[in-house]
């Protein structure tokens, strides 16, 4: 997809009348949407919801719905589970990665109970019951899960506890999410406004953000909100320009939108001078299942572990994606992604948490298989003497996997192809791809209260951001239910100043 539309502002001098008038306008109406109409609403202000497409949701109402929440929740305590905000900021800094916010991450930490709460009372149903098991998404309603604490390298920097906070939806919960905020975003007096594409901002001579230019139905629109304007508009997978651009490595991947994720809030602010951080930075998800790989081996196309197989699914993504391409086209044969297993470890995952799953290649011994997989004479076989080896002794010295998922593989063995892709049971279609599902992480550079902020590191009047169209938390690195926490969290901060501005 490319995305042209032009984005230089409209000043406020050559706008005549205005179509619209309201106090805080928030554009995009996804999960930060609807948690920044919410506070903004609940403070007091008129505020209307924009949003491209027919309704609320987004890439929000597609994602599994989680939300990384710690500090010492009631659904932790009521789990068995001591937590407290310093050692979820301890685990969030290490496994953000490169470039994470220290503050906001500060401030999350010490804010997530009361977020926790904030979600319950906005009608988000969590249910006090652990699911203990790697997996992208359970396939039952518990509200709990690890999301990578429990694995090195993060035991060495914080003590592990689950922070994975599920609403109470079998399998995907982001519908489930956004009925709720979007639901209470309206019962808050937030009116809505949808198929309207939000292009231009209207901008005063000081510079102050006061509206935005936008399309309904091919009729242009103009409208006021003095107090503010909050973009909560996503990310930018969905433009290839900007992709090549800032994060080339993302280009041809499936991606985690709703297919609006085209960077148009970012690009509306930049040409205002507003400063961007980590636009090369993107979250990779694997076409594997984790608990396949946890009890595997996940290996390279030299026939190579190069990660910890129990570690957050999305972290073997990001280091497949940016560490393991051997200077070749990542869609091309020069690489490879594959999970070996034997039959104990694959029959011990149940079907319906297979996903469809099958193995591309079974074999008698270790060298057949790497024979079948095309990988270099006598790789495999050295990969799992090796591991073998170690195994038998519970210990891991190369990745450092949890003793739980250490043991010897044995005959048969299979080999799946990552590259062949899977299908959740809440996705239709055929997913092949190229084994890889991306999203971008980078976006425009706010303050705690949601501020936009100029390369000078000074607030633009007038404007804000939350979600995926602002860096937030993010470094280089991710963890699910980051972007829906640090979104409703921060899109909360957002809508609650720009609704404080007189």
């Amino acid at each position: 997809m490319t995305v042209r539309n032009s984005v230089t502002p409209r000043a406020a001098g050559e706008v005549n009348h205005y179509d619209i008038e309201t106090d805080v306008l928030v554009v995009g109406y996804g999960a930060a949407g609807a948690s920044a109409a919410f506070a903004a609403a609940h403070a007091g202000a008129r505020v209307l919801v924009l949003d491209r497409s027919g309704g609320a949701g987004g890439a929000s109402a597609m994602s599994g719905g989680e939300i990384y929440l710690g500090g010492g929740t009631p659904i932790q305590v009521a789990c068995g589970y001591e937590d407290s905000p310093e050692e979820m900021a301890a685990f969030l800094t290490a496994a953000l990665g490169a470039g994470a916010d220290p503050a906001k991450i500060e401030e999350y930490c010490a804010g997530s109970v009361e977020h926790f709460h904030w979600l319950v009372d906005r009608g988000v149903p969590f249910k006090p019951t652990m699911w203990d098991a790697p997996t992208w998404v359970p396939p039952t309603d518990d509200g709990l899960m690890w999301l990578g604490e429990n694995s090195w390298p993060f035991t060495e920097s914080a003590v592990p506890a689950p922070r994975g906070h599920r609403p109470a939806a079998k399998d995907f919960g982001g519908k489930l999410l956004m009925e709720c905020l979007s639901s209470a975003a309206e019962s808050a007096g937030a009116t809505t406004l949808f198929d309207t594409y939000v292009s231009t901002l209207i901008v005063a001579d000081d510079g102050t953000v006061v509206g935005v230019v936008a399309r309904n139905y091919g009729k242009e629109l103009t409208i006021r909100a003095p107090r503010g304007i909050v973009l909560t508009t996503g990310g930018f997978v969905d433009n290839d320009d900007m992709l090549a651009a800032h994060a080339p490595q993302l280009l041809g991947h499936n991606k985690v939108s709703a297919g609006t994720d085209d960077g148009s809030g970012i690009r509306m602010a930049q040409a205002l001078g507003a400063a961007v951080r980590h636009m090369s930075a993107g979250q990779v998800g694997m076409s594997l299942i984790p608990g396949l790989a946890a009890r595997g081996l996940v290996v390279n196309a030299l026939g190579r572990r190069f990660i910890n197989e129990d570690t957050y699914p999305g972290r073997i993504g990001q280091h497949a994606l940016y560490r393991q391409n051997m200077g070749g086209s990542w869609a091309g044969d020069d690489t490879a992604v594959w999970v070996i297993v034997d039959e104990h470890g694959f029959d011990d995952v149940p079907e319906p948490q297979r996903w469809g799953v099958q193995p591309t290649h079974v074999a008698e011994t270790p060298a057949e298989l790497e024979s079948l997989a095309g990988l270099p004479p006598g790789s495999l076989v050295a990969t799992l003497t090796r591991y073998n080896e170690f195994a038998t002794r519970a210990e891991d010295p190369d990745h450092h996997k949890s003793s739980r998922w250490l043991r010897p593989l044995t005959a048969p063995l299979a080999a799946i192809d990552v590259k062949a892709g899977i299908r959740p049971p809440a996705e239709s279609g055929n997913r092949r791809g190229t084994g890889a599902s991306v999203f971008t992480l980078g976006g425009l550079h706010t303050d705690l209260d949601g501020h936009v902020l100029d390369l000078d590191a000074r607030p633009i009047p007038g404007l804000f951001a939350a979600g995926r169209a602002a860096n937030g938390l993010h470094g280089f690195g991710y963890i699910s239910g980051t972007s829906l926490g640090d979104g409703t969290f921060f899109g909360r901060r957002a809508g609650a100043s720009a609704a404080r501005r007189t």
